[in-house]
């Protein structure tokens, strides 16, 4: 670790402060200039612990930056993760409050739900295919409490990787039938398509992310239960939305999902 006991605790309350009251903060990375990767889970962590305590609980996982042109922007090679919580998932078509968030962005992506445990450090992608029981096509609500979300890798893991809240469609029965990597997303803003991807952009297959995920966990003593889900990583490029927007997110052979920002 590079921050002290102290430091580490205090930079966490400042992005739960920052979550309680939608107001955001500097990126901790100009506070704490010798703020690493491992502080920053720590932090996450910290956070974590803090709304377990008051009787919130672990539903799923997600995986951020596995997208080439996002780890490029941060200058890294991997994708990074967070958890989500009860109160963080919301139901096809609903409406989400806008007050929720400082500055929320969509994602489409693929939600495996496990029917058994995956724990690192060795998982494979063929793993993931035997544990998981079912997918969803989700919308993924990021988050940053960074103003303007200006943030370098050790300002999102802190920040529970951006993680804001998650629609999830229509849970599909797994089978090989079901060609991820070849699948195509739309994601659709006020009826108006403005992004498409395949789920190969997820480090050539969701799969293989969720694989990263369980061997990713495996150092802090944490698997992937059953009965959790895990959000893969995102099709295409986040879009911004704002309070009045409807955001629908097609994949292929999964059907489609939607959220109306209120």
């Amino acid at each position: 670790m590079s921050l002290t006991t102290g430091e580490l605790h205090a930079a966490a309350d400042l992005i739960h402060a920052a979550h309680l009251n939608r107001v955001p903060i500097a990126p901790l990375t100009a506070r704490y200039p010798a703020l690493s990767v491992d502080d920053a889970y720590a932090i996450q962590k910290i956070n974590l612990d803090r709304r377990l305590h008051l009787g919130h609980a672990v539903v799923g996982h997600k995986i951020g930056l596995t997208s080439e042109p996002m780890q490029a922007l941060l200058g890294v090679d991997e994708p990074d993760f967070g958890y989500i919580l009860d109160d963080m998932v919301f139901p096809d078509g609903g409406a989400v409050s806008a007050d929720r968030f400082c500055a929320p962005r969509v994602e489409p992506e693929i939600a495996f739900l496990l029917h058994t445990a995956l724990r690192g450090p060795t998982v494979t992608a063929d793993d993931v295919r035997a544990a998981t029981q079912a997918v969803a096509v989700a919308l993924e609500i990021v988050d940053s409490r960074v103003a303007d979300w200006q943030i370098a890798l050790p300002d999102t893991v802190a920040d529970n990787a951006s993680s804001g809240a998650v629609v999830l469609g229509e849970w599909v029965p797994f089978s090989a039938a079901l060609d991820l990597p070849n699948a195509r997303a739309s994601l659709r803003l006020n009826d108006i398509e403005i992004d498409t991807g395949l789920g190969s952009a997820v480090l050539g297959d969701p799969a293989v992310a969720v694989a990263w995920l369980a061997n990713a966990l495996a150092p802090y003593d944490i698997e992937i239960t059953p009965g959790q889900f895990v959000m893969s990583g995102s099709f295409t490029s986040a879009a911004f939305v704002h309070r009045g927007d409807r955001a629908d997110a097609t994949i292929t052979g999964l059907g489609t999902v939607s959220l109306h920002l209120d």
